[in-house]
């Protein structure tokens, strides 16, 4: 009995040690793993809580009652979805080189009364307005992880890298999550970016990744800052933020309007159904062009993300002439099919008499003329397997 005895206390002295070493070796990896970002400092939080009124002292918080999963033991499916294919497409995204050139300036800068838009995937997008280059949280890492080894895996690919981009004059992240913000591309990016725009909390990750707090600017919702002209407002958005494990809801999550004499632009970031699109519309009115967040949704998360009927609503309450879905075609979040997002918004939208625009990748849009920008292209090539 001496002897068992003895030789269960061994056993938890060896247990112990090595939960001892992995949480140490846990610590280490969270306090020094840079991708994780930065953290707020006691003068930061002290600046938050006086300019956020969602921010409590330590973490920022919705205007609405929000969880990010659902109570619901067993959530039934999503009753509305009718796409059965996988969540990857079986064939490679076809993507078109972008015409972000301009032949009028030698520095890629369009004149300021034309307005161009290129999607690269998800939620990354440039935008060239008001004679400037305004990239929109940039992703295009194939791991969408804070490791090369694990987590979901691009199935699209922009067709050019951060080397092809133009000079940016505006650098915009919705927030921090990793399909938003990647870390080597700001690393690499950076040298072409004069100026970074984001919300409360955020710039933290940059500093700690290089970028030159001078470059900043960092935001409240509401607040509103102008750039050589052109009026850009942080305005509210029904999601959360976090990098890692005890970071959650530490830096503010947003989504982006955009005004000059010639348009009035809204870019949804991240977002779940609420009263915030009703308030950004009474503030702002109508947009000339929105570029909505359609995909990723899940019954388990019915708060964090809008189902695409959701989105081309909030289109509708933001007065929108011209919608374009974003948020789908390149990366897996959730289980619905991978055309799932972009047919059910059309088919919303098209019930609303919504302009609907749908770019390949890669291909520069203008809204002057949207129809040219119609094809659903994805359909054509799923189709072509088929025979």
């Amino acid at each position: 009995m001496r002897k068992f005895l003895h030789f269960l206390a061994v056993v938890g002295l060896v247990i112990a040690g090595i939960i001892a070493v992995v949480s140490l070796f846990a610590f280490v990896f969270l306090k020094t793993w840079k991708p994780f970002g930065g953290k707020a400092g006691k003068a930061d939080r002290k600046n938050y809580a006086e300019r956020a009124e969602n921010f409590d002292g330590k973490k920022f918080h919705n205007i609405e009652e929000f969880s990010v999963m659902s109570m619901e033991k067993n959530p039934a499916p999503d009753p509305l979805t009718f796409s059965k294919k996988n969540p990857r497409p079986d064939f490679d995204f076809p993507a078109k080189m972008p015409d972000f050139m301009s032949q009028e300036d030698k520095n890629n800068r369009l004149p300021p009364e034309k307005f161009r838009v290129t999607w690269f995937g998800h939620s990354s997008l440039l935008l060239q307005m008001h004679g400037l280059n305004i990239l929109i949280d940039p992703v295009f890492s194939e791991m969408i992880s804070p490791v090369s080894f694990v987590g979901s895996r691009r199935f699209s690919k922009p067709p050019v890298s951060v080397a092809d981009l133009p000079e940016i004059d505006i650098l915009l992240q919705s927030h921090d999550h990793y399909d938003h913000l990647d870390y080597d591309v700001i690393r690499e990016i950076d040298k072409k970016v004069k100026k970074y725009v984001v919300p409360l909390g955020v710039e933290n990750h940059l500093e700690r990744w290089g970028v030159k707090s001078s470059k900043i600017t960092n935001m409240a919702w509401w607040e509103e800052t102008d750039v050589d002209g052109l009026m850009i407002a942080c305005t509210p958005a029904q999601h959360f933020s976090g990098r890692h494990l005890t970071d959650n809801m530490a830096t503010l999550w947003c989504s982006w309007v955009l005004k000059d004499e010639f348009y009035q632009i809204f870019e949804s970031g991240d977002s779940g159904f609420g009263s915030h699109w009703q308030k950004i519309h009474d503030k702002y009115g109508d947009f000339d062009f929105v570029m909505m967040e359609c995909g990723q949704y899940d019954v388990q998360w019915p708060r964090v993300h809008s189902f695409p009927e959701q989105s081309v609503e909030a289109a509708k309450i933001l007065g929108a002439k011209i919608a374009m879905p974003i948020h789908w075609g390149a990366i897996i979040l959730s289980r619905h099919g991978w055309d799932d997002p972009v047919e059910r918004f059309l088919l919303a939208a098209e019930k609303e008499e919504i302009t609907v625009m749908t770019p390949y990748i890669g291909q520069t849009a203008n809204i002057e003329t949207p129809m040219l920008f119609t094809e659903r292209w994805w359909r054509r090539n799923a189709l072509s397997l088929m025979r």
